[in-house]
């Protein structure tokens, strides 16, 4: 193999990351967010990042092509810029086509609401998922308005979460307010199972029980067209 064959393999391998099979014979795709969900700002180089707008056009092509019939949707993330992860979470939530998410790892902060925006979520049992009210970084101006902003913008997380999930609003601001669970801050540290008790999250499972429930959500929505 000459270097710019080597080359090329490697420019397709980065391409593919992401996403597997879109417009191939497979009928389920995949996408996967990794890492801190990059926005507005671009992210240092080291860090370990997913771009959003690299994962909208491969939202739209999953719900325009035919020969795909579902999709699930991998999270491991920290969380990141908020209007971004909630940009995706609409995305997801608005389409036609039955999807399912699996958090493996994390599914913090501006990940909960990408946890719940799919018709089914699984968590692995080891998986931890970070309740926390909404920050903001850079210049505050200390004015009412400020804080007013910071309070829409939490009522903008809270409302997407509890209607996609089976979590009380109330019980939600509890949990974003709670002291006791992490050390310098406030907020909820909930494990796989916890997850599940308090209606976040539909099932503890793993890949393979995230994948039978895909393929029965695919072929309900295939008796509802006929």
């Amino acid at each position: 193999m000459d270097e710019n064959e080597n080359k090329s393999r490697k420019v397709d391998n980065i391409e593919a990351v992401g996403t597997s099979q879109l417009g191939q014979d497979n009928p389920i795709a995949c996408i996967s967010i990794i890492g801190q969900i990059e926005g507005h700002m671009v992210l240092p180089e080291q860090s370990k990042s997913t771009k959003y707008e690299h994962i909208l056009p491969l939202l739209v092509d999953i719900e325009q092509n035919e020969k795909v019939k579902g999709f699930l949707l991998i999270l491991n993330t920290v969380g990141g810029d908020v209007e971004a992860g909630l940009a995706i979470a609409e995305m997801v939530a608005g389409m036609r086509k039955p999807s399912v998410s699996l958090v493996i790892g994390g599914g913090h902060s501006i990940g909960v609401p990408l946890a719940v925006c799919t018709r089914r979520s699984f968590i692995v049992p080891s998986a931890t998922m970070t309740l926390h009210p909404v920050r903001i970084s850079g210049m505050v101006i200390n004015a009412p308005q400020s804080i007013d902003y910071l309070r829409q913008m939490q009522a903008r997380v809270v409302n997407f979460v509890c209607g996609h999930s089976n979590l009380a609003s109330e019980r939600f601001y509890e949990m974003l307010e709670a002291r006791e669970d992490m050390a310098n801050d406030v907020g909820t540290i909930l494990d796989g199972e916890a997850a599940v008790r308090c209606g976040l999250i539909d099932e503890v499972g793993g890949l393979g029980d995230a994948l039978k429930a895909l393929e029965q959500l695919v072929e309900r929505s295939g008796e509802q067209a006929r």
